[in-house]
């Protein structure tokens, strides 16, 4: 895929031992992590895409009005209280169409450490009826570490291209700990659409101009494209793929680099049309600090403070919310 804004970069020495390689892609991360602030991954080795979209499409189409509502996180349904991330947002009919299920990291059972200790952002996750979904758990938890280790993979290119070891991240992205999350987002094709926002340059969006709560985020939006990056001159609408996921930086990246790698200001463009977009919002741990530094000058002294992964995410998630509403 040939796109000045959004460069196709492979990523596929990054799973290897041959330095000099993963250097070079390194080197396309950080242009375009200092450009639009989005690449398209090829080469991955994910090779379930097809059946994530079959999998996603049949759990939504399937799923009752009674099942949403007891997998609904606690914005919806206020006797779910342990449910902040994990579970259902519901679609509002006459106010919201998007609907999602979002499951978090599965090491998080009941004797994970975490959980037991209550700390917040830890929840174990609740899945729909085993029975009715047949293997829909077991294909999420599946394809979660699949997409923690391409994740891995992509850090390695990312703490090159600050002037980093390739291990540079290994210590904070671990899989006992890890608040990453994975969203399965339907917004479905309606005749009557509930109102839509409209932004001030008249597009029609159905999620505001907002920055990830991530430190990056890896998305599969597959088929319809509707997602735009705000750049000098206005906002520029970025394709669709349907074998390579979409990354960016996230706010935290963006704190631990002094803004060298912004986290890009984008947003979701209204379209009516069945689609479906599949993110995986990488994370580091509750407890873990990455001290903030500027890329390639080690002697200067950023502007940021130390800042925990927990504390940054916690509020963030929250402004997120709070700017563009529950989704």
């Amino acid at each position: 895929m040939k796109d000045d804004l959004v460069p196709t970069i492979d990523i596929s020495p990054l799973f290897g031992n041959d330095l000099p390689a993963k250097r070079k892609v390194a080197a396309e991360i950080d242009k375009a992590s200092r450009s639009s602030g989005f690449f398209f991954a090829s080469n991955h080795g994910v090779d379930v895409l097809d059946e994530l979209v079959k999998t996603t499409r049949k759990f939504h189409q399937s799923l009752s009005e009674e099942e949403k509502w007891n997998l609904a996180i606690v914005a919806y349904n206020k006797e779910n209280v342990e449910q902040k991330r994990n579970g259902y947002y519901l679609p509002i009919e006459g106010k919201k169409a998007v609907e999602s299920y979002c499951y978090l990291n599965p090491s998080f059972t009941s004797e994970h450490p975490k959980i037991k200790a209550k700390v917040p952002c830890h929840e174990v996750n609740i899945w729909p009826d085993s029975k009715k979904h047949q293997g829909f758990k077991e294909f999420n938890e599946s394809f979660y570490w699949k997409l923690f280790d391409v994740s891995a993979a992509i850090l390695r290119g990312y703490a090159l291209a600050l002037g980093k070891e390739e291990t540079f991240f290994d210590e904070h992205f671990r899989k006992e700990d890890t608040l990453s999350s994975v969203r399965l987002i339907r917004y479905p094709y309606l005749e009557n659409y509930p109102p839509v926002k409209t932004a001030k340059d008249g597009t029609k969006v159905s999620f505001e101009s907002h920055e990830d709560a991530s430190l990056i985020t890896v998305l599969y939006q597959p088929f319809v494209a509707n997602l735009q990056v705000e750049m000098p001159d206005g906002y520029k609408s970025i394709p669709s793929s349907d074998d390579c996921f979409l990354v960016n930086a996230g706010g935290y990246m963006a704190w631990i680099t002094d803004n060298y790698y912004r986290a890009p200001i984008h947003r979701v463009k209204w379209v009516n049309a069945e689609r479906l977009s599949l993110p995986y919002f990488v994370m580091l741990g509750y407890d873990s600090t990455v001290e903030p530094f500027v890329p390639h000058k080690p002697d200067e002294k950023p502007k940021r403070p130390a800042l925990s992964y927990g504390d940054y995410f916690s509020k963030a998630r929250v402004d997120l919310v709070v700017s563009n509403g529950q989704t």
